[in-house]
Order: structure tokens, then sequence, then C-alpha cells
């Protein structure tokens, strides 16, 4: 049966955050857009990662809450949690913001194609779709197929007890155990919910401490506030060998002869590239060591008229980096000359606090030999925290010590991911301490702390004693 033919000015390949954006981009451009996606528009983003954890993070957050309402005054009995429920609020929400993305392609005329997408060249892509292969003749491709979590050869994954993090937002039963390999990002934020919701956790770490690519003091204080929490960690240690797979659990021998035994394990060690299957090497795509798909500031790859974005060019693997890589390589596909800067990306974890991250920490700024201030302001001498109950974690600021300019930012504390733009947007606009600190901030509100913070940095926060000397 001979493959259906069309057209298109572009084709984007991947409707995660980093395609869909793209497509709407070149849409709003004027170009006939084709949006190709083999499982669900939003990919890992909208589906298995950013908004599900933030969905299971609220419950968990919700649950804690009940469990200290008497420190508010308010007495409640033990709360309940319903794992099942959950994950179907969950799935609703995901779906919800499906629907929108599929009517906002439907309302700037992108064609989506269910199916797998392979490049014969660089103007003809095809795709095997239910119905038969598809063949789109195209000027320009973007390629935005994003990355999986990764797998190691010591773990079983056909073991049910064995999970990556797309399984581990599908359980409906709480595990009454759980060892997570690895605490990153993924690993603390798994750690969070579970604990929550009465699992005893145990996270499993190869570096000397958690959040290793975080701050020093964030991580310290983390690793504070989840053993305060029940959690166990495990630094400088790894899994040798699965000693048992049970169904009701596992066995792991770790590296110091101890074995550790739980109802399930998860592994999250970082994301695997999706770059195999498209017929790249066949084009003569350059790839790098781990798969990425090598490409200039201008999103392009070494072939002309291919492009490529998101967690499979292998820089830093946030969705919002994807959606702005997405209309960077959008622009330039319709002839404009947009370019990626990562100067200023801002980075949040979801934990209990919450920690946020924007330009240079103070090690990354003696790295380049940049002579430094910093200013830092705790949370637990702010009115409007300790209103809230959340008088945990500070906010620290990098500054400059040649031109006063904020060089960076770390926030650990309540709404910490909404806090760090206000610094994100400064480092932007090249805006110094003494603007931040001179400027008025409502009282009382959380962002008073980056006031404080800015005026630590010349010694004289009103609210924090003075540093000794």
């Amino acid at each position: 049966m001979a493959a259906e033919k069309q057209q298109a000015k572009l084709v984007v390949i991947g409707a995660g955050p980093g395609g869909y954006v793209a497509a709407i981009r070149a849409a709003q451009l004027g170009s006939g857009v084709v949006l190709v996606e083999r499982k669900l528009l939003g990919g890992t983003c909208l589906n298995w990662g950013c908004i599900p954890t933030k969905a299971l993070l609220a419950c968990a957050e919700v649950v804690e809450t009940i469990r200290e309402a008497h420190e508010y005054g308010v007495k409640v009995g033990e709360p309940v949690p319903d794992l099942k429920a959950m994950v179907e609020r969950k799935d609703k929400i995901s779906a919800q913001l499906r629907n929108g993305i599929a009517q906002l392609l439907k309302a700037n005329k992108v064609e989506v194609i269910n199916g797998t997408a392979r490049l014969l060249a660089p103007d003809r892509v095809s795709v095997e779709t239910p119905e038969g292969e598809v063949v789109v003749e195209t000027e320009k491709v973007i390629i935005a197929t994003g990355s999986e979590p990764a797998r190691l050869p010591t773990f079983d994954f056909d073991q049910p007890a064995i999970l990556t993090s797309t399984e581990g937002l599908e359980l409906t039963e709480i595990p009454k155990s759980l060892i997570i390999v690895g605490s990153g990002v993924v690993g603390s934020e798994f750690a969070t919910i579970y604990n929550a919701l009465g699992t005893k956790v145990t996270m499993v770490e190869l570096m000397p401490r958690i959040l290793p690519t975080e701050d020093e003091r964030i991580s310290q204080q983390m690793k504070r506030i989840l053993n305060k929490k029940g959690i166990e960690i495990l630094t400088e240690v790894t899994i040798e060998e699965m000693v048992e797979y049970r169904a009701d659990g596992v066995k792991a021998k770790l590296s110091t002869g101890e074995v550790l035994e739980a109802e399930k394990l998860l592994v999250s060690i970082g994301r695997s590239l999706n770059s195999s299957g498209l017929g790249l090497e066949e084009l003569g795509v350059e790839l790098g060591q781990r798969g990425e798909i090598v490409v200039n500031e201008r999103m392009e790859t070494n072939v002309p008229g291919v492009y490529a974005i998101g967690d499979v060019v292998g820089g830093i693997l946030l969705a919002h980096v994807a959606s702005f890589e997405g209309i960077c390589a959008a622009e330039n596909a319709m002839g404009l000359d947009s370019k990626m800067n990562y100067d200023v990306v801002p980075a949040c974890i979801f934990t209990e606090p919450e920690i946020a991250s924007v330009g240079l920490t103070p090690a990354k700024a003696d790295e380049r030999g940049i002579e430094t201030r910093i200013g830092r302001f705790m949370f637990g001498g702010l009115g409007k925290a300790l209103a809230m109950g959340k008088g945990q974690g500070f906010v620290q600021l990098v500054v400059e010590a040649s031109t006063d300019k904020v060089l960076g930012c770390q926030i650990m504390g309540p709404h910490a991911s909404d806090l760090i733009h206000e610094v994100a947007l400064a480092i932007r606009m090249g805006v110094t301490a003494e603007d931040m600190g001179r400027t008025v901030h409502a009282h009382p509100s959380l962002a008073e702390a980056i006031m404080e913070a800015a005026e630590a940095a010349h010694e004289r926060a009103i609210h924090a004693a003075p540093s000794r000397k």
C-alpha cells in the first residue's frame, strides 16, 4: 500500500512543552505546521512529569496540613490518604491540560498526526500511524522528542516492585516502604510525596550529599529537614546487587554490605535522551556522547533545515527551557534571527519546603574568580512566613562586589518557586542589590525576604542581627 503524502512548511516531531510551543509559534508566523506525536500531547511534562508530580505533591501537602492542623488551633482526626483518588485527580488535571493544548493547536491551525516519525531526508518525514504510513514533504524540521527515565542494568524493570518515575505516579496503593535510588530533583520530590502518605522512605545516593547540584547550604539544610520527617538518607553508597525479587517487595545489597528491604524500589538517576530511531545517523546529524543532538545557539543542527530542542539536545533538561528553545527554533525556521540565552534560567524543586535557584551560587562565582558579597535572610525572621507556619529556610543573594549587581539567588522556603522570578528579572536587567533593597515590598509578604537579603548584602538588614566579623 502506497504511503499517503502531505506537504507542510514545517514538521515538528514531539508535542511536549518544546514541540507544541514551537508549532504554535511557527503557526503564528504564518507557517503551515504538522506536529507529530507518538503518545500524548504535552509529552513527559504534562503526562508523566511536572504536572502529575505537582498534583500529587499538592495532595501530600493537604495531608500534612491536616496532620499539623492542631498547630493552627484546629482539631481534626488523623487524615486517611486515598492514593487511588489522588491518582484519579492527577489524571483529570493532565487530561484537562491536554484538551487545552489540543484546542490551542486547532485554533492555530496546526495539524496533529499521531504516530512515530522518522526522517527520510531533511525535507521528508515518514510517520507510521495506526492507519498506515504518511510521508510529509517539508521545508524545515524541528526535533523535540524529549527523554525517558534512565535505567540501570542492576535492576530488572520487568519486576513489579521496580519503578521509574513513570510507574511511581501510577501506584494506587500506598507502599509501606520505599527505597529511592538517587536524591536529585525527582528522587527528593517522590520522597516528599510518599513520606507524607505514610511510607517509610530510604534514599540511596552515590554522591557525598543529597541534591548534589544545588548550593551546599541548601543541600545540608534539606537533609536535616528530611531526616526530621523520618526519611533515612544514605550518601556515598550504591546498590551493588539485587538480592531478591518478590511479589511483595525486594531486597537490595548496598556497597557497604548492608541489605535493605522494601515493598518498592524507585530508580531516579537521570534521563535517557530520545534520539535513536529517528534516522539521524543516516542524515549525518551530529550526535554527542550521550546521544544528544548537537545544536548551535539558534537551535540548528549541522544539517541545514533541521533543528532540535528540549531534552534531546542534552542541555538544561527543564520544560520551560524546552519551550523557549522551541520559540527560538520556530522563529529561525521561519526566517527570523533568534538566539537562545541560558544565562538566566530559574530551576525549582517542589519539596517541602520548596527550593528555587537562578544564576550563580557562591561556589560557582568563586570558580569564575568573581569576588562577591552574600546577603542572607532566614524565613524564621519573617512575619508572613511565621503566620503561615512556614518558617524554615532562607534567601541567599549572590552579589558582585565591584558592581553590586545581583548574580544569583538560592531560596529554600515557602513559595520559593514563585519568589525566584523577581530575582531572575533582576539578574536579566542588571539590577543591583541597592536597587532591590530600596524597592518597597509589601508587608507582610514573603517577598520581603528578598528585600532583606539584598539589604544584608550591604550589612544593613533591619530584621536580622549583624553578622559577626
